[in-house]
């Protein structure tokens, strides 16, 4: 049989479904506040801003862009964070790049880390990120408060457990046991927190940048010597590729029959044609209208953990 494709929206619908029925059920229909800040020109960042007030307007969350520049930033993301009817805040990136900022690590990075934890609706800050990396799950001591985890990750998780991925007879952190799985990208906002959490649930995970391989197992890291991407590609049951070039394309000739491939990037890195040619691939060319769903979950988590109960 020839590979197919996943349509995304499928997959985020019943989550989608359920933050709905939550809001209509709990909160009176009107549910908690995002905040959106908009200080770039990019036109995927536009596109992402705009699905995303679609889907919250639709699921009956309250949703807010501030469009500013990039030097009034921060002064609008504190204004959000003193803010007590705004419930999650979220940056669209990149705003500056590479650009160093006066603070240490660039500038976004430091941004990313202005927002607080009862805010961050993408969980990205350093808070999240470091309980992240040591499989810390809740923020307090009682265990009652899940952590948000980073959204795009979040999603790609949804996406291999509707695949069936996850062998749900094995104990809930090694449900991954005995999967091989390649990202391709290490952004502190997609491949590196989704190598953890993958990590975390018991696969064995190649991590590809442009001038390093690494291996991860549960929270271990290893090199992997002279192994090339092409030998990692092809012992794979998953592929997932968020290499934000347009000229960029993953050798398809290398991915064995039965492979799982996600596409997180917003370019095509496969060339599809030839991809669909694999006999059964599944492939998903899109993670954002699961990413949005996620983000709302998130909302809600941060909601029913610190705003509440005021």
């Amino acid at each position: 049989s020839k590979g197919e494709k996943i349509d995304a929206s499928l997959i985020a619908e019943p989550f989608r479904e359920e933050v709905r029925n939550f809001i209509k059920n709990n909160l009176g229909g009107v549910g908690p506040k995002l905040l959106g800040l908009l200080a770039n020109s990019d036109p995927a960042a536009r596109k992402y801003a705009e699905w995303t007030g679609r889907a919250c307007m639709n699921d009956g969350i309250q949703y807010e862009v501030i469009e500013c520049s990039a030097e009034e930033l921060e002064d609008q993301l504190e204004i959000a964070n003193e803010d007590p009817n705004i419930h999650g805040i979220m940056v669209y990136y990149p705003v500056f790049g590479g650009i160093p900022s006066f603070f240490g690590g660039t500038m976004d990075d430091y941004l990313r880390d202005s927002i607080r934890l009862e805010k961050d609706v993408e969980g990205l800050c350093f808070y999240y990120r470091r309980n992240l990396y040591r499989n810390v799950r809740f923020v307090d001591s009682e265990r009652s408060k899940k952590c948000v985890l980073p959204c795009t990750p979040l999603a790609c998780i949804k996406i291999m457990d509707y695949m069936g991925l996850f062998n749900t007879s094995l104990p809930e952190n090694n449900r991954l046991k005995g999967k091989v799985i390649t990202i391709i990208n290490r952004s502190e906002v997609v491949g590196r927190p989704l190598a953890a959490m993958l990590a975390n649930d018991g696969a064995e995970i190649y991590s590809i940048d442009v001038d390093s391989i690494y291996k991860f197992k549960k929270g271990r890291l290893e090199g992997v010597g002279e192994r090339s991407t092409e030998d990692l590609i092809r012992k794979s049951n998953v592929v997932i590729s968020g290499v934000p070039s347009k000229e960029y394309r993953l050798n398809t000739e290398w991915i064995k029959p039965g492979t799982v491939v996600i596409n997180v990037s917003s370019y095509k890195n496969f060339d599809v044609e030839e991809l669909l040619k694999i006999p059964g691939v599944r492939y998903v060319p899109m993670v954002g209208k699961v990413t949005v769903a996620m983000l709302e979950r998130n909302l809600l988590r941060l909601f029913e953990n610190f705003a509440e109960k005021k």
